[in-house]
């Protein structure tokens, strides 16, 4: 499980779509389980809220299994292959097509009612979902909004299945998926609470409208993202995945290496990271082990592993066309910090600065003495043997370096404010260590 409820996917899934607010975008919600999603998302974006009916053809007898879509204004989609598939005759099309297509007169009819549709013409779209399976239903919304004139369309949604974000790329502007699973099996399966939405929810939620959420208010200096988009790496035994975000102008990037088994959707680090790209700076979070390792504690110790995958990381992004010529640094946090501190070593002077947040640079051992890059080392008070460990490990360090210690903050900076204080040092660290670089040509490497 991922997400609590709707609710909180939705709240979630808006922090990924800060970058679109200031297009002035419209978000549409597919009900009926788009609806709560959408609604946090509209609110955090300050943005109008609008629904559009779209329904899933199912197969006769396997209703789980979409042949298709039908959406308002009489746009539909067909999957051929399904339709091969499970033998389906043009009769029984037909009939599923006049099923459904009465079923999306009827919730038009009862959750729009007398209400006019919101204008889309030259208006970036927002279609949310609360999750992705086939996307047939999603790809549906697409064509019908970009019928009304929509000018960019972006599909969004908490969850979902790797093929549907593929699908929805060949004709979406962009895919924002707040968790894209190896196997997806089902959208409900990454929520606790995945209950059915009445129709007198949804109506509810459409009459109350977005109420506006301070603290997920978009930031207005925040620079554009100018790339977005998940990245793969190929492992021994599987496949990492990254999260690769580039600022319009950035000026240099951060690798971030998580630690203690966590991934690219560490609330800790994504918080840091958004603070990071504020500041003009790319980050990419990326998964340092695969599904099956991540299950197996030992794998978060294996320094010499963690750090080697982090290195090849490094390596690649000289190489990636949007990230190229960009300054390198490395955020690592907890055991994340010493294989951070590892690939320095290896890397050399291709890093320019590395931040350790609750780190044990300790478990770097001997790599220390040939880590010459700024490093900042950012540690809890209360989390008084780390202290000690970081202490020690800063004198065996070959390039300067500084020791942060934040009041009254344990080990993973829960403490109201303490994040807040670890995102702008690491900032104020990376801005004064990268400088402004070689700017990557981010029109490129799509």
């Amino acid at each position: 499980m991922v997400f609590s409820d709707r609710r909180d996917a939705g709240l979630r899934l808006a922090e990924r779509l800060r970058h679109v607010a200031g297009e002035d975008p419209v978000v549409v919600a597919l009900p009926r389980g788009g609806v709560p999603v959408a609604v946090e998302v509209a609110a955090a974006l300050g943005a109008p809220l609008d629904i559009l009916a779209v329904r899933k053809l199912g197969a006769p007898g396997h209703p789980e299994l979409a042949v298709g879509a039908v959406a308002e204004d009489s746009v539909g989609v067909i999957d051929t292959r399904m339709i091969r598939v499970t033998s389906l005759s043009e009769h029984e099309l037909d009939e599923t097509l006049d099923r459904e297509a009465t079923e999306l007169e009827r919730r038009v009819h009862t959750y729009r009612g007398d209400r006019p549709r919101i204008e889309l013409a030259d208006r970036t779209v927002i279609i949310v979902d609360d999750g992705l399976a086939t996307g047939l239903t999603d790809l549906a919304a697409v064509r019908a909004v970009r019928g009304r004139g929509a000018r960019r369309v972006v599909v969004a949604a908490p969850v979902g299945s790797r093929a549907a974000v593929e699908l929805l790329g060949t004709e979406a502007d962009d895919v924002v998926c707040a968790f894209v699973p190896r196997d997806l099996r089902s959208v409900g399966q990454w929520y606790a609470d995945f209950s059915e939405v009445s129709d007198e929810e949804v109506l509810t939620l459409l009459e109350q409208g977005p109420v506006p959420a301070r603290d997920l208010t978009p930031v207005p200096d925040a620079p554009p993202l100018a790339v977005h988009r998940t990245v793969t790496f190929e492992v021994p035994g599987g496949t990492l995945e990254g999260e690769l975000a580039v600022p319009e102008g950035a000026r240099g990037l951060v690798v971030f290496a998580h630690g203690s088994g966590s991934g690219r959707h560490s609330p800790r680090n994504r918080t840091v990271a958004e603070a990071l790209q504020e500041r003009g700076l790319a980050t990419l979070l990326f998964d340092l082990l695969t599904d099956e390792e991540s299950m197996d504690r030992s794998f978060v110790f294996d320094i010499p592993l963690l750090a080697e995958r982090l290195t090849e990381v490094g390596r690649w992004s000289r190489e990636y066309p949007a990230t190229a010529g960009l300054p390198l640094g490395l955020f690592g946090a907890s055991t994340g910090a010493a294989a951070a501190l590892v690939a320095a070593a290896a890397l050399g002077p291709d890093v320019r600065a590395v931040v350790s947040r609750g780190g044990r640079p300790d478990l770097a051992a001997d790599q220390l003495e040939h880590v010459t890059a700024p490093t900042l080392l950012v540690i809890g008070a209360r989390d008084e043997s780390v202290l000690m460990l970081n202490r020690m490990a800063a004198t065996r360090l070959a390039g300067p370096y500084e020791l942060a210690v934040i009041d009254r903050a344990g080990h993973v900076f829960e403490e109201p404010g303490a994040l807040e204080q670890v995102a702008a040092l690491a900032g104020d660290w990376f801005v004064a260590h990268l400088g402004a670089g070689a700017v990557a040509d981010t029109r490129a490497g799509s």
